[in-house]
């Protein structure tokens, strides 16, 4: 129980990093970029994730690095950097909360992980809350924004059930970072297609980018597909609510969105999903922190990415 605790934990770090981004997003960084954002946002955080754990994709790992990158890094940036431009930072928050139900829905054919009753409870009071929020009267949402967001979601949630599902025997660390270069290196040839050259950068929007890059993707995602090695994806998911709790309330004290009463207890309403679906589970059930094997057979003995190095704290 404390292991599943300090899981729990280190996975929600993800969540709010990526709260804070949409409001780091809108503020400071270029609004008329959406390819060079995500590329400058995926690509130097690869990198310095490749320096730290200095492996290379193996066997089957270069075409799932790809197929990674590209749902969870390339088209989810691009997306969620278009939500941050187009919507309030709260708005834009909290369409991705709706994510711990598509989740579970998900990994129940792809992992073999039936959705608890806990989860799905939690998961209800916290699409309550979301609704709350969402259905506040706020002026300037844009449906193109939220039509991104909501693709924004259904694809990384797709593609995090992919990642669990081929994780076994792979170095979180290492995987992620193979996930966030791939993403980059798919980004920059068509962001220089299609937006032409990179934009002039200031010391503001550089520091932005920095901040984007280390903390919302290197270290939020290596957490989060952490908690996804050791977690179930329904705990996983309603973990990653404090996304929109972080969105609403950084935009709240930071940007100047007025926080109504409605919005107050659909954030109450969000939290309160997130403990009801961390409620004790039943004893004598599977190690709730590993996915089902999936062997793969393309891969020799021996030629595998070392085992997983990647503990709490």
């Amino acid at each position: 129980m404390e292991a599943n605790i300090r899981w729990a934990a280190l996975t929600a770090v993800a969540p709010v990093a990526w709260g804070t981004n949409y409001f780091v997003t809108h503020e400071f960084l270029p609004a008329d970029r959406p390819l060079y954002g995500a590329a400058l946002r995926a690509l130097p955080a690869g990198l310095v994730l490749l320096a730290l754990c200095r492996q290379r994709p193996r066997g089957s790992w270069w075409w799932r690095s790809a197929v990674l990158g590209l749902l969870n890094m390339s088209v989810f940036f691009v997306l969620v950097y278009a939500a941050s431009q187009l919507l309030p930072t709260s708005v834009a928050s909290t369409v991705m909360a709706v994510s711990p139900l598509t989740m579970m829905l998900i990994a129940w054919p792809l992992v073999s992980e039936r959705p608890r009753t806990a989860h799905l409870a939690g998961a209800a009071v916290g699409l309550g809350g979301v609704c709350l929020m969402l259905l506040t009267g706020v002026e300037g949402v844009s449906v193109p924004g939220v039509l991104a967001s909501a693709a924004a979601m259904l694809v990384s949630s797709f593609g995090y059930i992919l990642t669990k599902r081929w994780s076994a025997g792979a170095d979180v660390l290492a995987s992620t970072a193979w996930q966030l270069t791939a993403g980059g290196l798919f980004l920059l040839p068509v962001a220089a297609a299609v937006e032409g050259p990179p934009p002039a950068l200031s010391m503001p929007t550089l520091l932005a980018f920095g901040y984007v890059a280390l903390v919302a993707t290197a270290l939020a995602f290596a957490a989060w597909f952490t908690g996804l090695r050791h977690l179930p994806v329904g705990t996983v998911g309603l973990i990653g609510l404090l996304n929109p709790v972080t969105g609403v309330l950084l935009g709240t004290a930071v940007g100047g969105e007025v926080l109504t009463v409605q919005q107050l207890c659909g954030l109450v309403l969000v939290l309160a999903g997130v403990v009801l679906g961390q409620s004790k589970r039943r004893a004598g059930r599977r190690d709730s922190g590993q996915a089902p094997p999936h062997p793969v057979s393309d891969e020799r003995p021996g030629t595998g990415a070392a085992p997983s190095r990647q503990r709490a704290g």
